[in-house]
């Protein structure tokens, strides 16, 4: 089965199904930022969390280990590769330094001490996925890049060179090396960095498949029936990375939530979840810790598989329940 690409009206690529992305509510959401009472930002301040870089000189037994670093930026080592998702390292996901979201934590791993990389994803441009400051440091690696289409032209920008840079549409399939491909899938989302030149650029989830292993990395999109195509396309998956946080109300179709990243997963026809894009910055209205809490009651009403590694620990996946509970002792 064949994925179909994407579609454009003039300059702006179009969601896969009629999509809301909140502006029109700004001033609903404006009140409730002014109201909220919820701790969506720690009264605690998290870590430090560090990652003990030697690990990455022993090749995982299970041949699939992840890195979190924060919000979407993984580390993957998945049958020999390593790729590293959406790398944000900077105290703020904003256009400036001095405002805008701030990290909760210091990432775990210095950008010095990354293991030889096999690839970059950039799954759009959003701020909280795509850096600018750690694009340039990581421009001198001399690493291929994957993105969504229209992102190349920041890349090139910032210091990669063009032939390390793969634009991909919905349905494109990179080879990365003899035994890897990277796939692009729809996802439900929109993109832009400023007010003005909003969609022109691409937004996409990946799958990543070795000789072994066969993940998704959903990045950031809302719900829609076209997890059941993915799944039928590409799945079964061995492990889901799906978005839980930033959810609001104001904005139902652009981010997931807990519950419909539980039904994501299980159209994908996933079997074991972790849940990513929370508890780094604060982006919406609900308690920092509170995607994670529900997702907890809902996967045991579901009888999943979940896997929530502590940040900055490279943990291996095996295909068993795994919990850390890391920020249960930041919570207040």
């Amino acid at each position: 089965m064949q994925l179909k690409g994407s579609t454009k009206i003039g300059n702006k690529f179009q969601n896969p199904i009629p999509t809301t992305e909140g502006f029109s509510k700004l001033l609903p959401i404006l009140w409730e930022q002014i109201t909220n009472k919820a701790e969506n930002t720690p009264h605690k301040k998290l870590g430090p969390f560090k990652t003990d870089k030697v690990i990455f000189q022993t090749p995982p037994a299970s041949e699939l280990r992840i890195t979190l670093i924060g919000h979407s930026s993984l580390l993957i080592e998945i049958d020999g590769k390593r790729i590293l998702t959406d790398p944000v390292w900077s105290q703020r996901a904003s256009f400036l330094q001095w405002i805008g979201p701030k990290r909760f934590f210091e990432a775990p791993l210095p950008l010095a001490d990354l293991p030889k990389l096999d690839a970059v994803i950039v799954s759009h441009d959003h701020y909280d996925h795509f850096d600018e400051g750690t694009i340039r440091t990581l421009a001198k690696f001399n690493v291929p890049f994957y993105t969504s289409l229209g992102v190349g032209r920041y890349l090139k920008e910032w210091g990669v060179a063009g032939h390390l840079i793969n634009e991909m549409d919905w349905g494109d399939t990179a080879l990365l090396g003899d035994d890897c491909t990277i796939t692009t899938t729809p996802a439900r989302h929109f993109s832009g960095r400023g007010i003005t030149h909003r969609n022109e650029t691409l937004w996409s989830a990946f799958v990543i498949k070795g000789h072994t292993h066969n993940i998704f990395f959903g990045a950031d999109s809302g719900w829609f029936n076209g997890f059941s195509d993915i799944g039928d396309a590409y799945g079964p998956f061995d492990l889901t990375l799906l978005e839980i946080g930033a959810y609001g109300k104001n904005w139902p179709d652009i981010h997931m939530g807990p519950l419909s990243a539980v039904n994501a997963h299980i159209a994908l026809k996933g079997k074991q979840m972790m849940p990513i894009h929370w508890g780094t910055f604060n982006l919406a209205l609900h308690a920092w810790y509170e995607p994670v809490e529900i997702l907890l009651e809902l996967a045991a009403k579901e009888n999943l598989t979940l896997f929530i590694p502590e940040p900055g620990k490279p943990t291996e996946v095996n295909g068993s329940n795994f919990n850390s509970n890391w920020w249960k002792a930041f919570m207040s």
